[in-house]
């Protein structure tokens, strides 16, 4: 791991990104969210800058050392994740400070550092890393150690990111509050009785909790947006193709994307910089160019009094509507009234296909998967239970390796593709995607960006759903339209709803065109710092600096 730190080629195109020690201090991007670099110091009523432009400068201008700053995270992981449960796997101290070290050498030799330079990143466990295990959550994998590491983490590794661990998830990515798990439940760092959302739970929970700095995450229908609403994070999900599948363990292959977390929109801007781009080993990531993502970010005393004058948002109509709590709802309003405020013209949109996404999802989903997953056969991959048949080892693999959610969804897909019903599911389902991806370009056209909640509720208490699938699945209605339509979102803090020690976060969904991200982050970024009120570190951080 600690080639890592080298300076590649492809650090060529960050070159505009990241400032040298000699300027970051009159960058845009403000060193004051790590003071002495010491994650505990960051501000809970001041909306956070980049921690990842805070660490660079606090590293090259030796105002800390690796090492330290390591250590500093290190202990926050200890103390908070007995509580919290965010990590499968997390290697050993000696090896994270390995890699701290080697990176103080580079530094105090002057030699050129990778942009991600000691940020600690933790990674989903579905996304595969050949030097730690990737278990996607589930029996079938437990103790499988991939033997190549993902596009999305040899990008990271290779602009010399710190990989801290392997996170918590519903297994398979099938789930919404990492319950899912074979492993263990996951809590919320602002609630630790209730969930912190799915399937990405670990990676929001890592972040909100402050035991990494960014985490990468997948998202087939919403399982970065509803965990970052859930745990008060900025989750992006970029557009279909942007980012490299490559290494990520499949589960509905024409809608999984892999995305970003991070405590600010610049952090998660910074990250999917990293991670996007065409890669060879998947035919299906775009070959467009990455834009600078963070070229229009401006620090708040350059705003102006309407910083997004002339920008036209649609509030999606149907995600406002009786199935959703009405202190999200208040929220949503309140974000909206802060979009005019901020010069953009605000009126509600109307997408009248926006109810069929969700059966629509589950029909797919649930087919993809069941194809998908039938490599796990404790022959090919997986864990293998012996039998004397083939046909009983596989059943045996299977039944004792898969959870009872992935199991249902099997049989669903299973169903929905057999041949007296293709045409009444699978195909109908089909079509209405494209329906909801032409009304979505419709709305686009009139709109440059759409708001909506990132979920109906704010978090929930653990167990509460877990027995009732269908109640379970709704809560996907917000986000899973995105995936049908292969459109990037970008979901950020806009408000609390009472609940738990100190409120429960509400994230704002912010959804763009295809390949748009760079509008989306920069919108983002200017809502996150003129919205002052919202309070961004959970009770667990201030408990475990106490």
């Amino acid at each position: 791991m600690l080639s890592t730190l080298q300076t590649p080629r492809s650090l060529s195109r960050f070159s505009l990104l990241l400032p040298s020690a000699a300027t970051t201090t009159s960058s845009h991007f403000s060193s004051s969210s790590l003071p002495h670099a010491s994650v505990s110091d960051q501000s809970s009523t001041v909306p956070p800058q980049s921690q990842i432009l805070s660490i660079r400068h606090s590293l090259l201008s030796r105002q800390v050392t690796a090492v330290d700053l390591a250590q500093s995270y290190l202990t926050r992981l200890r103390l908070t994740e007995p509580q919290l449960h965010s990590f499968l796997h997390v290697p050993d101290d000696s090896a994270v400070l390995a890699e701290a070290r080697e990176l103080d050498r580079r530094i105090d030799g002057g030699e050129e550092i990778g942009p991600l330079a000691g940020v600690f990143v933790a990674v989903k466990d579905n996304i595969c890393t050949a030097d730690m295990p990737s278990t996607g959550g589930s029996r079938i994998l437990q103790g499988y150690r991939p033997p190549f590491d993902a596009t999305a983490v040899k990008r990271v590794k290779e602009l010399g990111g710190i990989v801290v661990g392997k996170t918590n998830l519903d297994e398979f990515g099938m789930g919404s509050t990492t319950e899912g798990s074979a492993f263990q439940v996951t809590s919320n760092p602002w609630d630790v009785s209730r969930v912190p959302g799915g399937s990405s739970g670990g990676s929001a929970a890592a972040v909100s909790a402050r035991q990494c700095v960014v985490s990468l995450g997948s998202d087939t229908g919403g399982s970065v947006r509803q965990p970052a609403s859930f745990c008060g994070v900025v989750g992006l999900k970029p557009t279909y193709g942007r980012v490299s599948r490559f290494g990520l363990m499949a589960y509905a292959s024409s809608l999984d994307a892999i995305g970003c977390f991070g405590s600010s929109v610049a952090d998660a801007g910074i990250l999917l910089h990293a991670i996007a781009g065409h890669d060879k080993f998947d035919a299906t990531s775009s070959k467009q160019d990455v834009p600078n993502f963070l070229s229009h970010f401006v620090s708040e005393s350059s705003l102006g009094s309407k910083p997004l004058k002339g920008l036209r948002v649609g509030l999606i109509h149907e995600t406002i509507d009786d199935g959703v709590d009405s202190g999200v709802i208040s929220a949503i309003r309140e974000a909206a009234l802060h979009f005019e405020e901020l010069g953009c013209s605000v009126n509600e949109v109307s997408l009248p296909s926006f109810s069929l996404g969700l059966p629509a999802y589950y029909i797919l989903a649930s087919s993809e998967s069941s194809s998908n997953l039938s490599r796990y056969d404790g022959i090919r991959y997986g864990n293998q239970v012996f039998a004397d048949e083939l046909d009983s080892l596989y059943g045996n693999s299977r039944a004792q390796g898969f959870g009872s959610e992935v199991k249902m969804r099997i049989l669903m897909g299973t169903y929905a593709l057999s041949a007296g019903y293709y045409d009444a599911y699978y195909k109908r389902a089909q079509q209405v995607r494209t329906i909801i991806r032409n009304s979505f370009k419709e709305a686009l056209n009139q709109n440059d960006i759409l708001i909506s909640p990132a979920a109906p509720s704010a978090a929930y208490k653990i167990g509460e759903k877990k027995n009732d699938p269908l109640a379970m699945y709704a809560g996907d209605i917000m986000t899973v339209n995105v995936n049908l339509a292969g459109l990037p979102a970008l979901v950020l803090p806009c408000g609390f709803v009472d609940g738990g020690p100190a409120g429960l976060p509400v994230g704002l969904q912010m959804i763009g065109a295809a390949f748009d991200e760079g509008e989306l982050l920069r919108v983002g970024h200017v809502f996150e710092q003129t919205l002052k009120k919202f309070r961004f570190v959970p009770p667990i951080v201030a408990d475990s600096t106490a």
